[in-house]
């Protein structure tokens, strides 16, 4: 495997991510921001934050499937929240808790969430994009 997981003591631990990833493989894959559309560009979601968490996680998960990845070979989450607080944090566990019951694992790569003021199209609450590397 191309990617290790780690938290190491001396930082707090959380449990959606791990702080570290190491990263040994030498192909990268870059999956541009996902946002929570279906295959035909519909919103999934529309008002509900935790459906569009769960759409842009399986639409990554789409995404890293064609470079021939999954999320076992993702070092790095970035994800951009609309209107962020910190009491939506319970909408996007149960969004990540039911794309993991759908994709069989929960992904754990190092995450960063940022709040913004929108993203491109009115409507999306959550981005997210990934990297990952491949042996």
């Amino acid at each position: 495997m191309a990617v290790t997981l780690v938290s190491p003591g001396g930082l707090p631990k959380v449990d959606l991510y791990r702080q570290v990833s190491v990263g040994t493989g030498s192909r990268f894959v870059f999956v541009a921001g996902q946002v929570a559309c279906d295959a035909d560009g519909k919103l999934v979601g529309e008002g509900d934050f935790a459906a569009q968490v769960e759409q842009c996680y399986l639409n990554v998960a789409t995404a890293l499937a064609e470079a021939g990845a999954k999320f076992s070979d993702v070092v790095r989450l970035t994800c951009y929240l609309v209107d962020w607080t910190p009491d939506k944090m319970s909408g996007f566990q149960k969004g990540l808790e039911r794309a993991a019951a759908k994709l069989g694992y929960l992904p754990q790569a190092p995450f960063t969430g940022i709040g913004v003021a929108a993203l491109a199209e009115p409507g999306l609450l959550v981005e997210l994009e990934a990297t990952a590397i491949l042996d």
